[in-house]
Parts: C-alpha cells; sequence; structure tokens
C-alpha cells in the first residue's frame, strides 16, 4: 500500500499545469529523447483542431505535433517534409501533403490544422491563408488513450524516437480542440486575438511533462 501511495505521488509530481501565456518551448538540440508530452483526459475525437506557433532554422524533416494512440502512432501528425519541401498532416495513418507553404526560417509560423471524420477533409491554415480542402479518411475517429507530444515523432505509442525526425527551435501557444474552428476564430489565433481556447489542449491551463532538455522561457517578440 505505501508502494501504491509512494508510485501516485511520483506520477502527480511528473506533470504540472501551468498558465503559459507568454511563454514558449525551447528545443535547444538534436536528441531522440528531449520532448514536452501534453496530457488531456479526453479519449475520442471525432473532429479535430490542432493551433500552434513554431520558430525554427531546421534544413531537415521535422515533427511539429505528434498524437498517438496504441493502435496508431500517427493518430494525428503534423510534419514538415524538407525534401519535397510540403507540409503533411498524417490522420490515422493517412497522409495529405501540402505544397507552396512560405516555411521560412528564423521566424514565427502559426499554423492550425482542421479535420472532420464526416466528411473526411483535411485543412491547413499556413500564417493565416487556407489551404484547399483535401480528403484524408472519414467514418472513424480517433479513440484510446492518446499520447501528446512536442519535439520528437512517435513511431509507436510515447516512443520510438528518431532524431533525425526531432524538433529544435521554439514553440508557443499550442492548442487543441475536439470540433473545427471557425475561419474567424483561426484568423483571431493567428493575430493574436481573442478566441475560444482549447478544449483539449489550451496554453492557458497547460497539463504537461518535460523529458530531458527542454526549456520553458518567456516568448519574444519582434520590438516595433
Amino acid at each position: 500500500m505505501t508502494f501504491l501511495l509512494l508510485l501516485a505521488t511520483l506520477i502527480a509530481c511528473a506533470a504540472s499545469t501551468e498558465d503559459m501565456s507568454g511563454k514558449m518551448f525551447t528545443f535547444p538540440l538534436q536528441s531522440n529523447k528531449a520532448h514536452v508530452k501534453l496530457i488531456t483526459s479526453l479519449r475520442e475525437f471525432s473532429s479535430v483542431t490542432v493551433c500552434h506557433r513554431s520558430f525554427t532554422d531546421l534544413k531537415r524533416d521535422h515533427v511539429l505535433f505528434s498524437l498517438a494512440t496504441a493502435s496508431n502512432s500517427n493518430e494525428f501528425l503534423i510534419f514538415w517534409d524538407e525534401a519535397n519541401k510540403e507540409l503533411e498532416s498524417h490522420v490515422r495513418e493517412r497522409k495529405t501533403e501540402y505544397r507552396g507553404m512560405d516555411y521560412k526560417p528564423n521566424m514565427w509560423h502559426s499554423i492550425c490544422t482542421t479535420w472532420d471524420s464526416e466528411s473526411g477533409l483535411v485543412q491547413v491554415w499556413f500564417d493565416g491563408r487556407p489551404s484547399i480542402k483535401k480528403f484524408s479518411i472519414s467514418g472513424s475517429t480517433i479513440r484510446g488513450t492518446p499520447i501528446i507530444v512536442l519535439g520528437q515523432e512517435q513511431d509507436a505509442h510515447g516512443g520510438g524516437f528518431d532524431i533525425n525526425q526531432s524538433f529544435v527551435g521554439m514553440m508557443s501557444d499550442v492548442h487543441m480542440w475536439h470540433y473545427i474552428l471557425s475561419p474567424c476564430e483561426i484568423q483571431n489565433y493567428v493575430d493574436h486575438l481573442n478566441f475560444t481556447p482549447g478544449d483539449v489542449i489550451n496554453w492557458s491551463a497547460l497539463e504537461y511533462q518535460i523529458v530531458d532538455k527542454v526549456l520553458i522561457e518567456k516568448k519574444f517578440e519582434t520590438c516595433h
């Protein structure tokens, strides 16, 4: 009984909840270990919107957001393919490619990705500009215990990290909703205006666990 209580205490201490407004996670080096695990109690998603801001100078493939379940390692994945210069969304292992994104290094980019299980459509909003809608997968939901990771791409449920796909740079303002955000709400997010915080992942009340070398810093903005 004592051991179980100690174990429960350790688990509780491993994660913390914090208002991350005005802050960012800094991933300062290539690694197959360093990541941030985002925690949610929801277990089923028939629609998804994920928004985040990232800043990097990487000139190779790298992950931007990774959600895995025990049945699918790429339940909801946002990934940059450097060779093809394309932003990829993976929903339930189905890949959709988007080209023509002005993904410049050393500047903040806002990326929102939506998927609806009824229509099967995926759409990407890159720095406030919407892509065309593409078909991915319909008639099924993301179901199971999700492990959501920043900084690493999951090839297994909570693991299988590849150093050559790791993220190096800064990431901030990560939100996730279990529905499709309206175009106006997405534009408000991009423009740093008032919007409805994520009901799955909320940057203003973020429950997370840092593993290895990831720092929390104040987010810097360009001076005007």
